[in-house]
């Protein structure tokens, strides 16, 4: 069951990141002072949000006039509908990866800062190594989580293994940062650590260390 979730997984969520990988539309018309073009052109869409930038210049109908003005219309047309596209895409790849998580993992979906798309790259590691979930401690290392000594002189300090399965270390990443940020007990955890002399990067190791523990429950019945 395992390798058959992982490559079912694969497919879909390889998909996905292929499609946002290509989303230089969006980052190209989201650039500041609005769309590239004459200055008219910029003025016209400079205070466009988004999304409302997207549909109006995918909605463009250019008619012919000054040389640059007309095909800077049409580029930008085309602009909009590939960036239109994009965006369905990955609608209806996250459509078919949510079903997949919440089949296999749904208290996963319940914990904090956790999405469907995380949740899947995490089931995904477990799936392609189900020999790593015979304990806590074997997942924290295959995530990259699982602190190792570094202390210098008086300095006592530890830091992470940089081996491990990149794609569940960036899962982790991406929960942590979702939980500084929004989180209220993580905030605190936060506040606290800084208090006590930890930086930025450090508090993160910890708090994607905790998460490794907090998700390990919910992982272990795909190496069945």
């Amino acid at each position: 069951m395992a390798w058959a979730w992982g490559a079912a997984r694969r497919k879909k969520g390889g998909r996905r990141r292929e499609v946002v990988g290509h989303q230089a539309p969006q980052e190209t018309l989201a650039g500041g002072g609005g769309p590239p073009g004459p200055r008219a052109l910029r003025a016209r869409f400079a205070a466009h949000a988004t999304a409302d930038l997207v549909a109006e210049l995918a909605a463009l109908r250019p008619r012919p006039g000054a040389v640059v003005g007309y095909h800077t219309r049409i580029a930008l047309r085309e602009l909009g509908r590939r960036a239109e596209f994009l965006d369905s895409q990955i609608a209806c790849l996250d459509a078919l990866i949510v079903p997949l998580v919440t089949g296999h993992a749904p208290g996963l979906l319940a914990r904090y800062g956790i999405g469907a798309d995380t949740a899947a790259l995490l089931l995904v590691a477990a799936g392609d190594h189900p020999d790593r979930l015979r304990s806590e401690a074997a997942w924290a290392h295959l995530c990259a989580v699982a602190p190792i000594p570094a202390s210098s002189g008086k300095t006592a300090r530890r830091r992470l293994n940089p081996a491990g399965d990149r794609q569940a270390n960036h899962a982790l990443w991406r929960i942590v940062i979702t939980r500084m940020s929004s989180h209220p007990p993580s905030r605190a955890y936060v506040e606290r650590r800084s208090a006590e002399g930890l930086s930025k990067k450090e508090i993160m190791r910890c708090l994607k260390r905790y998460v490794a523990r907090e998700v390990y429950p919910h992982l272990r019945h795909v190496a069945d």
